[in-house]
């Protein structure tokens, strides 16, 4: 019998991918899908999700995603993709520069936020907590275990700087046995958005809520909070998988990670077993910096996904179950939608004070020479973000 050539055979997968059932009959059988070609950090997951992905399908679009650090978005070569999403600012800000800078200007949508946390465990939460060093978030429902934490940042750097360990905070009182020094692990801040904000809100709250004016200022700033980031060991990659681990509490008791993961973690728990992981809680720093990912279009079928990704409804409404905060229609606000549906599902939800202290960011070039000096890393070429080129 005569095998069919591979091209023949990959035809008629495509052909049959392309038949879509509705209400029991066969539709659409030669609806045209466009791949799209997407270099993407942490903000994957969403475009990963079967069900976006099954939504993307109906509006005839496949996302082929290349994952990697933001920064590592930022510093290689893009110009063969569709979309590039990196996590935050700052790597956005680099190739949007870029792209201006070349004359071929680019277009972003910022479809949901998600702000940067530290997650923990319920019994360094409670360490922390009587060490004064954290404290219930309100609205915790009677009866129930808090999920959520305010941290206080100055006080947890100030126990990283004199070396303070879990067994002088009293960890053990919790059955917990652990020497190690108390601090948060990050994901490898040469790579990382989450890595490199946290190095941001560190120096923040180090440098008494000030950002530095100049490259002397930069080099200065990042020199004092070394110390205070470097201590984890040797740069790791997503912090979040170690987190919901089952190993993770013996590898990194605190790690920097987004919103969105802890509570797409917590609404899948819910949906599996009836009730949410009450060993996994968040701290939300009292000093807080709220990331914008920003999803930016390369060509005209990025820029109509970009424009699908931030209208559509029902994505929207993925993206919320998935744990993002989604941004309303029409405005730059987060709904409150994602309060809403975490309510519906039984699930606490976090309620933060309008009090708490905002980070700010150097500008972005200062910011880069901080990343520099504190992970030893290669540098990016600084032209696009109005310095020198390397």
């Amino acid at each position: 019998m005569r095998r069919l050539a591979p091209r023949a055979v990959a035809a008629a997968t495509a052909l049959c991918a392309l038949v879509v059932f509705v209400q029991g009959h066969v539709a659409l059988p030669f609806t045209r899908i466009v791949t799209i070609e997407a270099k993407m950090a942490s903000k994957s997951d969403y475009f990963e999700d079967p069900e976006v992905q099954r939504l993307l399908i109906r509006h005839g679009f496949r996302v082929h995603v290349t994952r990697m650090g933001s920064r590592g978005i930022a510093a290689q070569n893009y110009d063969d993709y569709d979309v590039v999403f990196p996590s935050g600012q700052p790597a956005a800000d680099l190739i949007t520069r870029k792209r201006a800078s070349e004359g071929r200007p680019a277009t972003t949508y910022r479809p949901f936020v998600s702000p940067i946390v530290l997650g923990t465990y319920r019994e360094y939460a409670e360490t922390l907590q009587e060490a004064r060093i954290a404290e219930p978030l309100p609205g915790t429902p009677s009866g129930a275990e808090p999920l959520y934490y305010s941290l206080d940042m100055k006080k947890f750097l100030d126990a990283t700087a004199h070396n303070e360990r879990w067994e002088s905070l009293g960890i053990s009182r919790h059955g917990i046995h652990n020497g190690n020094k108390v601090l948060a692990q990050s994901s490898d801040i040469c790579e990382s958005n989450s890595g490199g904000t946290y190095l941001g809100l560190v120096s923040y709250v180090w440098n008494h809520d000030d950002i530095p004016q100049d490259t002397q200022e930069a080099k200065s700033f990042a020199e004092r909070i070394k110390h205070l980031l470097n201590d984890q060991g040797m740069p790791s990659g997503e912090k979040n998988e170690t987190y919901v681990s089952a190993e993770g509490k013996s590898i990194s008791p605190i790690a920097v990670i987004y919103e969105h993961q802890f509570l797409a973690h917590q609404i899948a728990t819910q949906a599996g077993t009836g009730h949410v992981d009450g060993e996994r809680v968040l701290l939300y720093p009292s000093t807080r910096f709220v990331t914008e990912p920003q999803f930016i279009a390369l060509t005209s079928q990025g820029d109509r996904l970009g424009r699908l990704v931030s209208t559509d409804p029902a994505l929207q409404r993925r993206a919320m179950e998935l744990g993002f905060r989604v941004r309303a229609a029409d405005s730059e606000s987060t709904s409150d939608a994602l309060t809403g549906f975490l309510h519906e599902h039984h699930i606490q939800a976090p309620v933060l004070s309008a009090d708490d202290t905002k980070a700010v960011l150097p500008r972005l070039d200062l910011l880069e020479q901080m990343i520099e000096v504190v992970g030893d890393c290669d540098p990016v070429a600084r032209s696009a973000a109005g310095g020198e080129a390397p």
